[in-house]
């Protein structure tokens, strides 16, 4: 017993004892760190995530870096340039070997080359492994390492020197920064909701590389893939197309040779590094050979796009161009065969020319990096103002309120006679026929969308043959009666009946101006569309003044025109595109109509809904068939109205990579597009371009199981 001459402090002693030992077991771990090794642009030092051996042959460090702005350290494949740091452990007791593991590292592209590596702060773990358990280790490192910026690599040393004592090992200071960096080292994927799905070979742009498929949850944002392999291959940047949410992610990695004798890339030993943000993947993969493209399967495809090219002629986004056709055919009447073939064959070209330079534009893009899909030309304010343009002057050729067309290319493109004044017909007649191409692309048709698809997901060749098929097949009916002229010889030879309907074709053209300015007028608001729509009025009625002008002052007025013309396209090109809702849906949409949330979707399945998804688009006539006819019809839409249905509308008249991804997932590029989930259909059941009240209910009773 503890005695004291000061009685009232006995009292004391105890609690006084019992507040030390707490204090004792309160108080914070003791650091395990090396000193700083200074330098210009970097400080390091060796930290320990335990304070002294223990009893344990595995011993966890950690190489400490602090970086001063804009300069980086290289990752383990450092890529076009740089050198990872490297140790030099010679000079330590007690110690069998050492690893260094590399957390998710950061792309960093300059002048064309890409560089992996860290800036600001990193902690590379170390897995160290002791000869003696349980006796010190004096551990000393000799560092070289390359730290860089933008404009100047510096090459450095440092010696780092740690002592770890006998005894039991407690938690460190340092040992939550090492966990956290260690958390960053890309394991399997399992603890961070990565899953690598599949890799093969095949086309990226024009050139060999890899295509990966993976899956992430939470969703990807960002994702990157790094691949080491032989160093006569190297990998670039991949393109990255986001599905399902970003849920589901597609990479496509284009492949770099040295020499000219590497190796093919099919079965060939490769460690692949996906990563998004500071979470990662590691697997060693074997990528499968590409699968061919047999002769069947190209021969089905290429047959799918004739089709779906004939059925163009049929569909409604075809009726704008219908005026043209029409008195094309009507301008052959009682003409010699020679120039009815010569007439029809030159407006088969000219489809057969603007699907060609469709398809090259698409690879160019595609190749780029840019969504592509068919129709995305009329989502673009200055292709719509152009086309709006082109319409109202041919109206006002239509109209006769001028008799050399405007543009000059275009001379001929709605007469069909021989007379001089009207221009060149074989001209006039490709030019007829490249412009119905334009027209005709708004919408998708069965057929096409599958040959699209099919096209899209392919390389250059296959894009141009199946443009190629697709214009041969509405390029049909053109080369049908060129073979056959006296089709056309059996109308009616040119009279003043034809007057009349010029007036009345003309009328038709206007009116797909008027469409397509309301297009414009969700795309860049309502006061620069009405401004565009006025000027176009203005150019009608500068030409019909010019009529009335003395001889000497008509020469005037073609330069107006295209003065007003330039301000028309200067609005469209000046105009700032309007900002979309979620999805694109149109903000007070009647009825059952939801915007599209496709991240919402599995969970309305999931609580028993059956949902139905209509991708659609102002400038797409087939989308606003289908909706006027079928999905607004009493009886699809008592069906949509009804409990646990919810119809979700994706508004496509404006780029969307969201959509264009969401199509792309079921290897769709063109609209309409509609598919329902439920849960008898949690992957959705798609419907055809074509809807039908049939179709559209039993998919609803199908999905709903």
């Amino acid at each position: 017993m503890i005695k004291t001459k000061y009685p009232p402090l006995r009292l004391l002693i105890l609690p006084i004892l019992l507040l030390a030992g707490t204090f004792a077991y309160a108080a914070p771990a003791r650091a395990a760190a090396s000193a700083w090794a200074e330098g210009d642009q970097a400080r390091l030092r060796l930290i320990s995530a335990s304070d002294a051996v223990g009893s344990e042959r595995a011993v966890t460090l950690g190489l400490h870096v602090q970086l001063k702005p804009t300069w980086k350290i290289y990752w383990r494949s450092p890529g076009d340039a740089g050198l990872p740091p490297q140790l030099d452990w010679s000079g330590s007791s007690n110690l069998a070997a050492a690893e260094m593991r590399w957390p998710v590292p950061h792309r960093f592209t300059l002048f064309g080359l890409d560089t992996f590596g860290y800036e600001g702060e990193v902690v590379l773990p170390l897995m160290l492994r002791l000869n003696k358990p349980g006796e010190a280790a004096d551990l000393k490192a000799k560092i070289r390492y390359l730290v860089c910026d933008p404009q100047i690599c510096v090459p450095a040393e440092a010696a780092l020197a740690l002592t770890l004592p006998a005894g039991p090992a407690a938690p460190a200071a340092e040992a939550e920064l090492i966990q956290r960096f260690t958390e960053e080292v890309p394991g399997d994927g399992r603890d961070s909701g990565l899953r690598l799905a599949s890799v093969r070979v095949g086309r990226v742009g024009n050139r060999p590389g890899l295509i990966l498929e993976a899956e992430a949850e939470p969703p990807f944002a960002k994702p990157d893939v790094i691949i080491e392999g032989p160093e006569s291959l190297s990998f670039r940047a991949p393109k990255v197309t986001l599905m399902d949410g970003g849920r589901r992610a597609r990479l496509e990695v284009p492949a770099e040779t040295q020499q000219a004798n590497a190796p093919g890339l099919a079965g060939l030993p490769l460690t692949l590094t996906l990563y998004d943000g500071k979470r990662g993947l590691e697997a060693a993969v074997k990528p499968a050979a590409a699968t061919p493209v047999g002769a069947p399967i190209l021969l089905v495809m290429l047959g799918f796009a004739f089709i779906g090219g004939l059925i163009l002629n049929f569909m409604p986004c075809v009726l704008p161009v219908l005026a043209l056709k029409l008195l094309g055919v009507v301008g052959q009447g009682g003409r010699e065969r020679a120039a009815i073939r010569a007439s029809f064959l030159a407006s088969a070209a000219g489809i057969l020319f603007s699907f060609l330079v469709l398809a090259a534009a698409l690879i160019f893009l595609k190749s780029a990096g840019a969504v592509v899909g068919w129709g995305i030309q009329f989502q673009q304010p200055l292709f719509l103002a152009v086309l709006t343009l082109i319409l109202v002057l041919f109206a006002g050729n239509l109209f006769g309120l001028f008799e050399i067309p405007l543009p000059s290319w275009a001379g001929g493109i709605a007469q069909g006679s021989d007379n001089p004044h009207h221009g060149n017909s074989i001209a006039g007649a490709f030019a007829a026929g490249a412009f119905a191409t334009l027209l005709a692309t708004p919408c998708s048709a069965p057929f096409l969308g599958t040959a699209l698809g099919f096209a899209f997901s392919r390389g250059p060749v296959e894009i141009l043959l199946i443009f190629a098929m697709l214009g041969l097949g509405l390029a049909a009916p053109w080369i049908l009666v060129a073979a056959i002229p006296h089709l056309a010889q059996v109308l009616p030879r040119p009279g003043r009946w034809m007057v009349w309907l010029k007036a009345v074709l003309g009328f038709a053209l206007l009116v797909t101006a008027v469409w397509l300015i309301s297009v414009l007028d969700l795309q860049i608001g309502r006061v620069a569309s009405l401004t565009m729509g006025f000027l176009l009025m203005v150019i009608l009625l500068v030409l019909a003044l010019a009529r009335a002008l003395p001889l000497r002052w008509r020469a005037a007025a073609p330069v107006a025109v295209l003065l007003i013309a330039a301000m028309q396209i200067a609005v469209a090109v000046g105009a700032p595109v309007t900002a979309a809702s979620p999805g694109q849906a149109r903000a007070g949409g009647s009825g059952p109509w939801r915007a599209f949330a496709e991240k919402e979707i599995a969970d309305l399945v999931a609580a028993g809904n059956v949902v139905l998804v209509d991708v659609t688009a102002d400038w797409c006539l087939t989308c606003q068939a289908n909706k006027a006819l079928v999905l607004e019809s009493p009886d699809v839409r008592t069906r949509l109205d009804a409990p646990k249905v919810v119809a979700m509308q994706a508004d496509w008249t404006r780029p969307d990579a969201a959509i264009a991804a969401y199509l792309a997932s079921f290897g769709r590029y063109g609209i309409p597009f509609n598919v329902v989930y439920g849960p008898g259909a949690p992957d959705g059941v798609t419907l055809p371009e074509i809807l039908t009240k049939d179709a559209v209910l039993q998919a609803l009773a199908k999905a709903g199981g």
